[in-house]
């Protein structure tokens, strides 16, 4: 993906007839998105190959340091921002899959990715964090019509991946944990029926994860999840109200209340799922979900809920159960290491790519799936 977007750039860089906003604002979506890449790779191994990646001249790349590489992203992030024009046009509607042209939308894209970069950093560096979320919050995502969502198709080849392996592919080894199922039917989530579907005796039950669960005693993905169109969601408005929440408990200058911004990432969440305004009002007034009755602290209110609300986005529910340690889920049965911080480099810098490969592993203290990332401090 990173090699077709450098592609892409080099490209509308070399084309001589389009106009210099339209220029500009397709360099900077562009740009956008190799951040958006690079940010997944670096939240998820620590240290990787950045100045020298993607370069053909180059078979062997170093690794970079992971804080150089998160810096260097949030600042590539604010030439980006300032570079796109809404009075110029980007790339066509047909072109562009995720925002239809909408050079405007694409900058609350870009401002809610810095603000979720800068919040990644929040507990090892609270200057850059709270610079990056501040500058972002008035630009960023507002409202769900800003989702940014990668849409698939009904028709093969371009199904949702899900739809591929679980409908067309009649896997049986995915079912819902009891750990999400409690909470869900705990609080009378309304999103229970949307997130998945009964077991075979018509309730919903949850398996203990690790442990073989008889496929048909427990509940599995709901259609809304498997649907062969369902959207990959790049960014959403819950994502970003509940960061514009984490923002205020940690003394940011941003706009609203904690509260205000935990129930609305809570309502366009249920909303979003297909719940009714009534029904997230009322999931709001359990005592247990209310932000001032809550259990806990602030991370543990809003981090319950905001892995909640991202079930169904792995990579986001993982990055922020690192970051704020909440809630806490239990270990799967025989697990073969404590909970995985990173993951371990692919087999193939291993082999070719040794001597880089291996200084690496050692400069962030060794290739475990344990090896906390320098920004996970608790």
């Amino acid at each position: 993906m990173l090699a077709d977007l450098r592609e892409s750039s080099r490209l509308i860089n070399a084309d001589a007839t389009l106009l210099p906003k339209e220029k500009a604002n397709k360099l900077a979506i562009l740009d956008i998105m190799e951040v958006y890449t690079f940010s997944i790779l670096v939240n998820t191994f620590g240290n990787i190959p950045y100045t020298e990646a993607l370069n053909s001249t180059i078979l062997f790349p170093k690794y970079d340091d992971a804080k150089t590489v998160s810096a260097d992203l949030i600042k590539r992030l604010n030439n980006d921002i300032a570079k796109l024009d809404a009075s110029g046009s980007g790339f066509t509607a047909s072109e562009d899959v995720v925002y239809k042209g909408s050079v405007s939308k694409w900058a609350k894209f870009a401002n809610t990715l810095r603000m979720k970069l800068g919040m990644v950093l929040a507990d090892v560096d609270a200057s850059t964090a709270k610079t990056a979320v501040e500058s972002s919050d008035a630009g960023a995502i507002s409202a769900a019509s800003d989702n940014g969502l990668f849409t698939y198709l009904s028709a093969s080849p371009n199904q949702n991946p899900l739809h591929v392996d679980i409908v067309l592919g009649g896997r049986q080894d995915y079912i819902a944990a009891k750990d999400l199922m409690d909470k869900l039917l705990g609080w009378n989530d309304p999103r229970t029926g949307s997130y998945f579907s009964t077991n075979n005796g018509g309730k919903y039950a949850g398996g203990i994860v690790g442990k073989v669960n008889t496929y048909v005693d427990f509940s599995r993905a709901g259609s809304k999840v498997i649907a062969a169109d369902a959207p990959y969601v790049l960014a959403d408005y819950v994502e970003t109200e509940f960061l514009r929440a984490e923002a205020k408990e940690r003394g940011f200058n941003v706009a609203g209340s904690a509260e205000s911004h935990y129930n609305n990432a809570i309502t366009a969440s249920i909303l979003y799922w297909g719940g009714s305004a009534a029904q997230a009002a009322a999931y709001l007034e359990q005592a247990d979900v209310a932000y001032a009755t809550a259990a806990g602290d602030w991370k543990q209110k809003i981090g319950t809920q905001k892995w909640i609300a991202l079930y169904n986005r792995p990579y986001e529910t993982w990055t922020e159960l690192r970051r704020l340690d909440q809630p806490k889920i239990t270990a799967p049965v025989n697990a073969k290491s404590g909970f995985p911080t990173r993951l371990t480099y692919p087999n193939t810098e291993q082999t070719l790519n040794g001597a880089n490969y291996t200084a690496a592993a050692s400069a962030i203290g060794g290739d475990v799936v344990t090896t906390k990332l320098f920004w996970d401090k608790n």
